[in-house]
């Protein structure tokens, strides 16, 4: 698990800008929140995978934390997939990054169907309720890339709680995505991963400093019981 380090000045100074609190979401309506699940993938998490991230593996029990209260509470979970482009080359600025043998590697694994593409099995999924899309870029929300904003517009809802690996890219960049296109987002500082502690907590930084609240899941819990008891 990685070890959260938010300053302190930081969180006191967007308290007082805030009116008190350092959070902008002070309660949740369930129909209107989405868990987005991002990338939480074998080939991001089986040891040896082509973009293995270890700690992701801890942030899984976490995470169905989030996907089961948001679930009795009557929300929605979307399990977002990366998925290779059908045509790499269009988007090659991000291929170009690799070496020619690891860019075929990266592809391959994130085929449609293949194993590594599939989601983690210790994740929390169920079928029938909960959703699955996928992506080909990074952020969730790039045009023509992925039918996210578009599901989540024709569901009226407009908070999403944001959880997977890694924190610092795809996490990081659907979240601030988010925010531009009028979401409220929630941040889990406990159910997102990067490769260091030092990468997750600058992510943490610059989310809680404007594009979302910085929360850990037991906050989460909290502003979902009071529905999931009176739904009871």
């Amino acid at each position: 698990m990685h070890q959260i380090m938010l300053d302190a000045t930081m969180r006191s100074r967007h308290a007082e800008e805030r009116g008190g609190s350092p959070h902008v979401v002070k309660r949740l309506d369930p129909a209107r929140t989405a868990h987005l699940i991002i990338d939480m993938q074998n080939g991001f998490l089986e040891i040896g995978a082509p973009v293995e991230v270890p700690l992701a593996r801890g942030v899984v029990p976490a995470i169905n934390r989030v996907s089961r209260a948001l679930r009795r509470a009557g929300g929605h979970n979307v399990f977002v997939q990366f998925t290779t482009p059908p045509d790499p080359a269009s988007w090659s600025a991000f291929y170009e990054r690799f070496t020619p043998q690891a860019a075929a590697q990266h592809q391959a694994a994130f085929q449609r169907d293949a194993h590594l593409w599939q989601l983690w099995p210790e994740l929390d999924v169920d079928d029938a309720r909960d959703a699955r899309i996928e992506k080909q870029r990074l952020g969730a929300f790039i045009p023509g890339t992925c039918d996210l904003d578009a599901w989540l517009r024709a569901r009226g809802i407009d908070t999403l709680i944001v959880s997977g690996t890694l924190t610092n890219c795809c996490c990081e960049s659907t979240a601030r995505d988010a925010m531009q296109l009028n979401y409220r987002v929630i941040f889990p500082s406990d159910t997102n991963a990067a490769l260091s502690d030092a990468e997750h907590n600058a992510t943490l930084h610059s989310m809680a400093f404007i594009f979302g609240d910085v929360m850990t899941v037991a906050e989460i819990e909290s502003l979902l019981a009071p529905v999931s008891v009176a739904a009871s």
